[in-house]
C-alpha cells in the first residue's frame, strides 16, 4: 500500500507558533518530534519509506526532506502554488496511477494526532485487503467521537457491510460538516455517525476516474504534469500547470459527488485529535478535563484546565489563571482566555499590511 501524507497549509490557529514560514506541522508541538514526522513514523513498520509520498508547498520542501531524511527526495512533491486540496490529492493521485495503479493508497494528514497506532496500522491494513478484492469502492476511516463537536466533519453510515478480521465496514451514508450544537449532540448520541478524519483507503485508478468524470478540466491539467512525471521536465511543468488549475476542495470536487454506494465506512477508536488548535491540543493531551498540559519552563498556582506552552528560556507563573491559554515564544506572548482561542485566526490575518505582518 502507498500512502500520501499531506503538509501544506500555514496553520493560523496554532499562532504564535505557527507561522507561514514555519508551519505547525513542522514544529516540536508534542514531545520532541514535529507532527509531520509522528505521522509518517506511525506507518512503520507495515509501510517502508518508499511507500509514502508527501505532498507539500515548494517552499517548505526541504523542511520535509530535512525531517524525513529517510523518505527518497523525488517522493516529496511541492506545490509551486496552493491550489486547494482538489488540485493537490488529483496530483498525487495522477502521480500514483503512473506508479501503481491498482495498489492500494490512503490518504492522510501531517497535522493529527493517533494516539492508538498498532490499531491505526490494523485498520489501514484491514481496508487495504477490502479495496483489492473490491477496486471499485473507497474507504473512509473515522474516528468514534468522544464529544459532540461543533468544529469537526461528521461522516454518517448505515449498516454493516464486510469484516475483515474482526474490523467491521459499514456502508456509507452522507457527510455532515460542522453541526449546530444541537445536532452535534444528536450525532453524537446516535451510532451511526462518526468524526470524519479526511482519511480514507482507495485505489489510484478508481479515484482518478473520479476526477476524469466530475472534473474533466482539473483532471486533464493534472494528466498533462502527471505524464511529465520522471522524464527530468517534471518541475518546469509543474511549475507551468499547476497554477492554472482551478481552485476547488477535494469535497466539493469529487466527494459531494461520489456514489454512495461507491465507498464504505469504518469507525473505530484509534485515539485520534486533530490538533490544528490549541483547545484542540489540550483536549488531546488532558489527563481531564480540568488538569492543565505544560510545555517548557512553567510553574502554576492554583491554576486549572489551562494550556501554557513556554518555548522561550525564561519561566512562566501562573496563578489563578483557570481556563487561560498562554503559548510564549521568542518574539510573541500570547495571553487569551481559553474559549477565546477561535479568535487567533482572525487576529493574525488582520496582520497583513501592518508593522506586525513579519510575525503571522
Amino acid at each position: 500500500m502507498k500512502a500520501v501524507i499531506f503538509a501544506g497549509g500555514a496553520g493560523t490557529r496554532l499562532w504564535p507558533l505557527s507561522r507561514k514560514n514555519s508551519p505547525k506541522q513542522f514544529e516540536k508541538i508534542i514531545s520532541d518530534q514535529s507532527t509531520l514526522q509522528l505521522a509518517a513514523k506511525r506507518l512503520l513498520p507495515d509501510f517502508t519509506w518508499n511507500d509514502m509520498y508527501v505532498s507539500t508547498g515548494s517552499q517548505y520542501v526541504s523542511i520535509v526532506q530535512d525531517q524525513l531524511r529517510e523518505l527518497p527526495p523525488h517522493q516529496v512533491i511541492g506545490e509551486p502554488q496552493m491550489r486547494d486540496v482538489g488540485p493537490a490529492v488529483g496530483l498525487m493521485t495522477a502521480l500514483l496511477v503512473r506508479e501503481a495503479p491498482d495498489e492500494p493508497m490512503v490518504i492522510l494528514w501531517s497535522d493529527h494526532l493517533v494516539k492508538d497506532e498498532e490499531y491505526f496500522r490494523r485498520i489501514l491494513a484491514a481496508s487495504g485487503r477490502i479495496v483489492e478484492k473490491n477496486p471499485d469502492k473507497i474507504v473512509f476511516v473515522a474516528q468514534k467521537p468522544r464529544f459532540p463537536s461543533e468544529n469537526l466533519g461528521w461522516i454518517q453510515y448505515g449498516k454493516r457491510a464486510f469484516e475483515d478480521q474482526g474490523i467491521p465496514f459499514y456502508s456509507f451514508i452522507d457527510f455532515h460538516y460542522r453541526p449546530d450544537k444541537q445536532t452535534a449532540e444528536r450525532y453524537f448520541q446516535s451510532s451511526h455517525y462518526a468524526w470524519n478524519l479526511g482519511y480514507f483507503v482507495t485505489t489510484p485508478r478508481f479515484l482518478w476516474k473520479q476526477y476524469e468524470l466530475l472534473v474533466p478540466n482539473l483532471s486533464q491539467g493534472l494528466g498533462r504534469i502527471a505524464d511529465s512525471w520522471k522524464t527530468g521536465r517534471f518541475l518546469e511543468v509543474l511549475q507551468e500547470i499547476y497554477p492554472t488549475l482551478e481552485k476547488i476542495h477535494f469535497d466539493n470536487a469529487v466527494l459531494e459527488k461520489l456514489n454512495p454506494t461507491d465507498a464504505l465506512v469504518v469507525s473505530e477508536n484509534i485515539g485520534w485529535s486533530d490538533i490544528g488548535a490549541w483547545e484542540a491540543l489540550k483536549e488531546a493531551l488532558q489527563e481531564a478535563k480540568d488538569k492543565n498540559v505544560i510545555q517548557g519552563n512553567v510553574l502554576t498556582t492554583d491554576t486549572r484546565d489551562s494550556l501554557i506552552y513556554n518555548y522561550g528560556k525564561q519561566l512562566v507563573v501562573t496563578i489563578d489563571g483557570s481556563e487561560i491559554l498562554v503559548v510564549v515564544t521568542p518574539d510573541v506572548v500570547l495571553v487569551c482566555k481559553k474559549d477565546s482561542v477561535g479568535k487567533i485566526k482572525k487576529l493574525v490575518e488582520g496582520f497583513a499590511g501592518t508593522e506586525h505582518e513579519h510575525l503571522a
